[in-house]
């Protein structure tokens, strides 16, 4: 009799030490001071854009291209591409660690020209990344475990915005230089100046090649060979960003002319390569990241360490992308095909540009608007104040950032009367 009391005992406690158990777990938790991150204002600006129910609402927080209908485009020499590479009926195996090296060769040839004697004398290394972000984070971490000189990354101001955590989650300090000027939406030459001839020597300054994002300023050739001598006479490291070459112009030489000029001159760069934008890739994620070093020996070595920077981070990169990229730029009928779609891109958001302007003198407006024009690639920085783009949302469900960039891709020819409209209501 005993011993079943016994049992009894136990079976109560077996059926009572688990739901305290249960109730433990559920008052405390490993995330408990986990805090609530602040949301992203594209990704806000978008939520709020479906949300609204005005059939004329428009989107111009999206960094995507549109074509003339509001529709994403996909180019065709990509549905070409593709459907050469589906017929070779190739493998799924991993990439190496740095990727295709066809895509690499190519990568790096589009950047710097295939005659730049960089390229022939072997004093470059180019890795395969994942896009422009991957890229940017590879050449960050690079440098937090290999520059030498100060810890300090100076962007522009404003620079994009992934740019400040990209550097900071690596370990870099980030600071800044003047860059764009409000008063006349355009490019603080002179304080741009002034700036980076007071940087430290050895750090390291970012430049953005061409259409430069959020702004769309862009220095012009004579501007940029001040701003190569005074780098060069600080002993500044460079580091680009480029992911517009040939979506800003329409030319891909003429958008890749800062890179090599800064080469031509004897600065020994670190390059970050995308193809999100240029080839509408965006979802395949195809970038690459390239160091231009002293000579073949040094960039042996350094392709050694980049390689073991991105085997604990993803191994290797995405196959499918880089096989499209390739055989793009590889296939000279493709090649043409894609230049000629490019500068269609980039002629369409030039022409939005100019009837934008055009409507809002139509509409009366007294503003001087020439900074629209004046201003190059994807974005741009409109000058209005966040009053007004607040007015512009309200009144007129056109959505943008509270810092008046618009996302020209966004513009038609058939709601480019309309924006013209809301912009010259809020700002008259």
């Amino acid at each position: 009799m005993a011993l079943l009391k016994s049992n009894k005992v136990l079976y109560c406690l077996g059926n009572i030490t688990p739901s305290l158990g249960v109730l433990s777990t559920r008052n405390s938790s490993w995330w408990g001071g986990v805090q609530m991150g602040p949301p992203d204002p594209i990704l806000g600006v978008t939520e709020a854009f479906k949300r609204d129910s005005n059939p004329k609402k428009m989107n111009l927080g999206v960094g995507a291209y549109r074509d003339d209908q509001g529709k994403p485009f996909v180019l065709s020499c990509v549905r070409k591409a593709e459907a050469l590479i589906a017929a070779k009926q190739l493998d799924k195996e991993y990439l190496p660690i740095g990727g295709l090296g066809d895509f690499s060769k190519a990568c790096a040839q589009l950047a710097l020209g295939a005659d730049n004697e960089v390229l022939k004398s072997g004093r470059s290394i180019t890795v395969q990344t994942i896009s422009g972000t991957g890229s940017l984070r590879i050449g960050a971490n690079f440098l937090s475990r290999f520059h030498g000189g100060p810890r300090d990354v100076y962007l522009p101001k404003p620079s994009w915005g992934n740019h400040t955590p990209i550097f900071r989650d690596a370990g870099m300090q980030l600071k800044a230089y003047r860059y764009y000027d409000p008063s006349t939406c355009g490019f603080d030459f002179k304080g741009a100046l002034e700036d980076i001839s007071q940087i430290p020597e050895h750090s390291v300054i970012l430049l953005h090649a061409c259409a430069h994002n959020p702004t769309g300023v862009d220095p012009k050739p004579e501007q940029w060979k001040e701003i190569a001598d005074i780098v060069k006479k600080r002993n500044l490291l460079v580091f680009f960003d480029m992911a517009y070459q040939g979506f800003a112009s329409g030319d891909i030489d003429r958008d890749a002319w800062a890179v090599r000029y800064f080469i031509e001159q004897g600065h020994n760069i670190l390059l970050s390569q995308s193809f999100a934008k240029n080839m509408g890739l965006y979802g395949e994620r195809v970038g690459g990241f390239t160091v231009v070093c002293q000579d073949a020996e040094e960039a042996k070595r350094v392709e050694s360490q980049l390689k073991i920077l991105i085997r604990p981070i993803y191994s290797n990169p995405p196959m499918n992308g880089a096989r499209i990229a390739t055989t793009i730029l590889n296939t000279p009928d493709l090649r043409s095909l894609w230049l000629e779609e490019v500068h269609g891109m980039a002629n369409r958001i030039i022409k939005m540009r100019e009837q934008l302007v055009d409507g809002l003198k139509k509409q009366g407006s007294s503003h001087n608007w020439q900074h629209v024009i004046d201003q190059i690639g994807m974005f741009c920085f409109t000058g209005l104040k966040p009053e007004q783009v607040e007015r512009l949302t309200k009144e007129f469900s056109v959505y943008m950032t509270k810092d008046g960039r618009i996302s020209m891709a966004g513009v038609s020819s058939g709601n480019v009367g309309y924006l013209a409209e809301g912009i010259h209501a809020v700002t008259k």
